[in-house]
């Protein structure tokens, strides 16, 4: 069921590049938050590389006990203060920065520990109240604050879409997200900016049309969450 449905994901990101004419890589996150070790060492198996998870918790437990393929692991939940030393050099990319305290303790873990994190900045382009991100005003501000910080990479930026029924409306928002992605890159040094994620298992398909490289797809592929009791 799980190869069946990633079967069908993968088809409908690449028909969405298609109709874009777009042949560049789109990065599929799989979203295993409240799915056991398992289902991760499932998709693995059927080639996908990259993982996201909400939790950091949640996610160092699944670390300790998957088996199979080696994998990147991407932190794609909000990531509190007091959680960032268990989650630099764990994760390959942290998509949801979105302060400058915590770009400051990122910074000050990864620096203790002798490595660079690589990051994305997460703007709340669409201002909703129960998103966290930046504001679109704070950006240029957060943005060139990060670059100041040897430990911390920028790779790129995350945005989140309200949850429209309708797909469509949640073009725009995208689109505000890409320019502010493509202006990026010309703050920082060349072939660092990389990686726009934008995108999940509702509205992926529009988000790659508006120029997203990566998309965080869980309930298309497993289905919907076990949560935890």
């Amino acid at each position: 069921m799980i190869a069946t449905a990633l079967h069908n994901v993968q088809e409908r990101i690449e028909a969405a590049k298609a109709r874009v004419g777009r042949r560049d890589f789109v990065t599929l996150v799989a979203v295993t938050k409240n799915h056991p070790v398992e289902a991760v060492q499932e998709v693995a198996h059927l080639g996908v590389r990259t993982v996201g998870e909400n939790r950091v918790q949640e996610a160092k437990e699944k670390m300790e006990l998957y088996q199979g393929p080696e994998l990147q692991w991407h932190l794609i939940g909000q990531l509190q203060n007091n959680k960032v030393r268990n989650a630099v050099g764990k994760f390959s990319l942290i998509h949801s920065v979105h302060s400058v305290k915590l770009l400051d303790e990122i910074q000050r873990i990864a620096a203790r520990e002798g490595l660079i994190q690589e990051v994305l900045l997460q703007v709340n382009v669409a201002r909703e109240e129960s998103k966290s991100g930046m504001d679109v005003e704070e950006f240029p501000t957060i943005r060139e604050y990060a670059k100041s910080l040897p430990n911390v990479r920028v790779k790129g930026l995350m945005c989140m879409a309200p949850f429209f029924d309708d797909p469509e409306e949640a073009r725009p928002i995208f689109r505000v997200a890409h320019a502010l992605f493509e202006d990026m890159k010309l703050h920082f040094n060349e072939g660092q900016i990389e990686y726009i994620s934008m995108g999940m298992t509702h509205d992926f398909e529009v988000a790659i049309e508006e120029g997203a490289n990566i998309v965080r797809v869980g309930t298309a592929i497993f289905g919907e969450r076990h949560y935890n009791e």
